[in-house]
């Protein structure tokens, strides 16, 4: 499809290199045209399909005289068979050469008679011992297809006798090449290209063996490596590589020198071939990239689709490999190690046995093709073929020793798996092509100590939820386990495995990174994708617990109970008008309502404040990750350099090291960035929380709240001074004096500092809180149950009077049957999380110098919206691949529950102290 031709029939009168020909039609009595095309001439025994003079067998075509004159009439000489020429016409018909010697062997002469067998074009004795006649079809078990091949046809019985009668090393290749071809298959009729090749490798157990090989034998190509079941183990794990390979050595220590024998479909040896360059990879790259696949410890992987047409055009005749792994040896000599192969095609008994992972039940091979083009031809050698097979997924397996120290492997393996491709339009037909260099070592011990560790942390977690559990019925006054005790323990333990989870993976991926990419002589290697999935599978269970938990702790504090008591009494007495009596009468001045609001302003500032910045956070290891170059730390290569080169390969990423590249980063950031604010920030700049608690002291208002039942966290914010309603004058008097120590000291003891408290109050103060508090809620119920007789604003104005008189007067020791005392907490209650004491008679005050009442803010939980946070980004790294989208996303995730955190806690916060919700802001 490339120039013009003369059709039949027509001389060539002038060309332009084929782009454009001339034809002149032959004359009747001189039909026929020369081979070179320009001139007609009379044949005098016909014409070819071409065109041209037809001579019969063992005569030639002769169209010129000795000296080049054209003849007008072209001749058919015969060529001399006697003993003296032993001559026949060659393949072209043009030249009378010496003929074949099993001609001259067998017949005495250049013709093969019966009973001898002509095939293939050699002459063989026909005697008792010779291989069965062979089958010259070729099964493509994808397509169900099974075809008659040309080639086959014309050379598998001649390959099989000259192999068998004379040992020709050529036709010993030719069959063997023929039986790869064949997906080195065995079928029950023994009579195929395999068939045949297992019959004269039987039969000549006599001959020897090469190298001490009992699968090589003399002339023989290396084909099987024996059929005996646990070969295959014993060929891929009983002998080490005799080389030690490093991650930062030489360059003879660091990669793989793999070099393959090379052969043609006929047999012919071609050359020694290096793999560097490329010749596995039918994708197209840069030669850096391409030799990347052989630098120990880099894991490679290439895909791509190729036209059907581009490979008949550049794979129109197989080329058969036979691979070794080169070695210097003790005396300094270079060694070949074989490779074997893993043909996932290979048939045995018309079933695949090679599909499963189990080694014992592998049939090991040692040649391979890459394309083979020549076996589907129907027929005719010259026409395309009906069917190809290619190597559509190459992968050599490097497995590591195990408890090696010195970079010791065992023999490498190539796994084949070949697709069969019926041809119909190669223009338009497409073919999914792969290659890979993977590396893998034994991961069960890994495996037993991370189900060690799980198993272990995970009964910790276990007793750990149980005292949780054990606390949170001590704090709600309860001592029945029901169904919401059973609930609220899995909720404890859905967080506490959580961390179980996030602990191990991330103990997991440190440590792959620093022992995988920091040592020298190689003792451990990355595991492979397929290995990965309990990994995987860990963080998704570790984000889910904690994304479980995470919400739990959401609800909690968004429906808390608080009220603030304001301690302001009023300041004498002013006239007040009575509507519709028309006199005046005098009544307690109003205490103002802004310190409340003020105070509660603040609260709702605080809910959502945390002890790091995240948006500085995601944008901190965005930067490292992205811009720095800590994710080429979590490429599988060997490397352990920042940068990498765009004209370097790129090796593909392990899910392990992203994940621990990524979580190592945050949480070293995270703690920096909690150092600072702890140590530096709140120290010098602003620290809210202290500052809440000064300010409630300075409005002379006090924060109580219970965050369970029975417990929860007073703030004690009872101004020394008696009143905070006042000027500035008085005010910076006030503060004054109470710097230079002339006044009391703010706690809630006499002589004593302590204004945050735990407190454990009994049931019946709960009842009485609970009596108060069912005011503020009724406006919300039946009509039938509000007070008709006052509307819902002076309802709610009469409960906050009474909630503050009645607050206030508890704290004042007022109501002897509902009293407290204040205490400290044991150092164990401490280390546990929990009360020992129950408060029948009296609640309890514990001491608390940490603030413990940032527990019901996000302040106080850090370490929960860390974990969570780290989860978020990991999850949708590993499924997106996508540092900056993880990124992206986790940001928005932070401001969505930031945002509901508010919302609701704002709510809350108006529902249970009466603030109106629109001074709120």
């Amino acid at each position: 499809g490339s120039s013009c031709v003369c059709e039949p029939g027509y001389r060539m009168v002038s060309t332009n290199g084929g782009f454009s020909v001339t034809c002149e039609k032959c004359p009747e009595n001189m039909s026929g045209v020369t081979q070179d095309g320009w001139n007609c001439i009379t044949c005098p025994k016909g014409l070819t399909s071409k065109g041209n003079c037809h001579c019969p067998n063992n005569e030639i075509l002769v169209e010129r005289s000795i000296d080049g004159v054209l003849l007008n009439e072209a001749s058919c000489v015969r060529c001399n068979g006697s003993e003296r020429s032993f001559s026949a016409s060659d393949t072209s018909g043009s030249r009378c050469v010496r003929c074949e010697n099993t001609f001259i062997q067998v017949s005495k002469s250049c013709d093969c008679n019966s009973p001898n067998i002509l095939t293939g074009g050699l002459c063989f004795l026909a005697h008792e011992g010779l291989p069965p006649k062979g089958v010259a079809a070729v099964r493509f078990a994808q397509l169900g297809i099974t075809l008659t091949s040309a080639w086959f046809l014309k050379n598998l019985q001649s390959s099989a006798f000259a192999c068998w009668l004379y040992s020709n090393l050529t036709a010993c290749q030719a069959l063997g090449n023929m039986c790869v071809m064949n997906m080195n298959s065995l079928s029950s009729s023994g009579a195929d290209a395999c068939g045949l090749f297992q019959y004269i490798f039987v039969s000549t157990a006599r001959v020897g063996v090469i190298h001490s090989i009992p699968y090589w034998r003399h002339n023989l190509p290396w084909l099987y490596y024996g059929d005996q079941p646990g070969l295959a183990s014993q060929v891929l794990e009983k002998n080490n590589f005799p080389t030690a390979f490093t991650f930062k050595g030489t360059d003879k220590d660091i990669k793989l020198k793999f070099i393959a024998a090379s052969f043609d479909a006929a047999g012919n040896f071609l050359k020694w071939q290096s793999l560097e360059g490329g010749i596995l990879q039918l994708c197209p790259d840069t030669q850096t990239k391409l030799n990347a696949a052989y630098v120990f410890g880099t894991t490679y992987q290439q895909s791509c689709k190729i036209s059907v047409s581009k490979i008949l055009l550049d794979f129109a005749n197989p080329v058969f490999y036979d691979l070794f792994l080169e070695y210097n040896g003790g005396n300094g000599q270079q060694h070949l190690w074989a490779v074997p192969v893993l043909n996932l095609n290979l048939q045995y008994n018309e079933k695949f046995v090679n599909q499963g992972s189990n080694m014992n039940n592998w049939l090991l091979t040692r040649r391979f093709f890459l394309v083979d083009a020549l076996s589907g031809k129907e027929n005719d050698l010259g026409k395309p073929p009906r069917v190809i097979r290619i190597a559509s997924k190459i992968t050599i397996s490097i497995r590591l020793v195990s408890h090696t120290q010195r970079g010791t492997i065992y023999p490498p393996l190539v796994t084949v798996a070949y697709t069969d491709v019926l041809i119909q339009n190669p223009e338009t037909q497409s073919v999914m092509v792969s290659f890979a260099v993977r590396y893998e070592m034994n991961q069960s011990e890994a495996q037993i100590q991370t189900d060690i560790a799980l198993g272990v942390l995970g009964g910790l977690a276990v007793l750990w939820s149980l005292l949780k559990t054990a606390g949170w019925k001590r704090r709600t006054g309860s001592s029945i386990i029901d169904l919401q005790t059973v609930f609220k323990f899995l909720l404890f333990y859905a967080g506490d495995l959580a961390n179980v989870f996030f602990i191990i993976t991330l103990g997991t991926g440190i440590y792959w990174l620093v022992f995988f990419k920091a040592q020298q002589f190689v003792s451990v290697l990355l595991p492979l994708p397929s290995q990965e999935e309990d990994f995987v599978t860990y963080v998704a269970c570790a984000f889910s617990l904690k994304a479980l938990q995470f919400l739990y702790l959401l609800v909690s504090q968004v429906a808390i109970d608080i009220f603030f008591i304001d301690w302001e009494r009023p300041k004498g007495k002013v006239l007040k008008a009575v509507e519709g009596e028309g006199v005046t009468k005098s009544a307690a001045a109003p205490v103002s309502i802004w310190r409340t609001y003020f105070i509660a302003n603040e609260w709702n500032e605080i809910q959502t404040l945390r002890k790091i910045n995240p948006l500085f956070q995601v944008l901190a290891v965005l930067f490292f990750l992205e811009v720095v170059g800590f994710s080429n730390l979590a490429l599988m290569d060997a490397s352990s350099s920042l940068t990498r080169s765009s004209e370097s390969y790129v090796a593909p990423c392990s899910r392990i090291l992203r994940f621990g590249v990524s979580a190592a980063l945050w949480v070293a950031i995270a703690i920096l960035q909690v150092i600072f604010y702890a140590v530096i920030y709140e120290r010098f700049v602003e620290d809210k929380i202290s500052q809440f608690v000064d300010l409630c002291c300075v409005s002379n208002i006090s924060v109580f709240l219970l965050s369970h039942n029975c417990f929860g966290h007073y703030i004690h914010g009872r101004s020394v001074h008696g009143h905070a309603d006042t000027n500035m004058e008085e005010m910076n008097m006030n503060l004054k004096r109470e710097a230079e120590n002339l006044c009391s000291q703010r706690g809630l003891l006499p002589n004593t500092d302590g204004q945050t408290f735990q407190i454990s109050i009994t049931r019946k103060m709960r009842l009485n809180y609970d009596w108060i508090h069912e005011t503020l809620t009724r406006k919300r119920g039946p009509a039938r149950l509000l007070d008709s007789s006052a509307n819902s604003f002076e309802q709610s104005t009469r409960a906050y009077n009474a909630m503050n008189k009645f607050l206030s007067s508890f704290i004042d020791h007022v109501h002897k049957e509902m009293d407290y005392i204040v205490k400290d907490k044991l150092l164990l209650e401490r280390i546990l999380g929990m009360e020992f004491m129950e408060p029948i008679e009296k609640s309890i005050f514990y001491n608390d110098e940490g603030h413990s009442f940032s527990d019901v803010l996000y302040y106080g939980n850090e370490t929960t919206l860390l974990i969570f946070d780290i989860l978020f980004f990991s999850v949708v790294d590993l499924a997106s691949q996508s540092f900056v989208l993880a990124a992206i996303l986790t940001y928005l995730q932070q401001e969505i529950f930031r945002f509901i955190r508010n919302t609701l806690g704002q709510k809350n916060l108006a529902s249970k102290t009466l603030v109106d919700q629109r001074f709120l802001i």
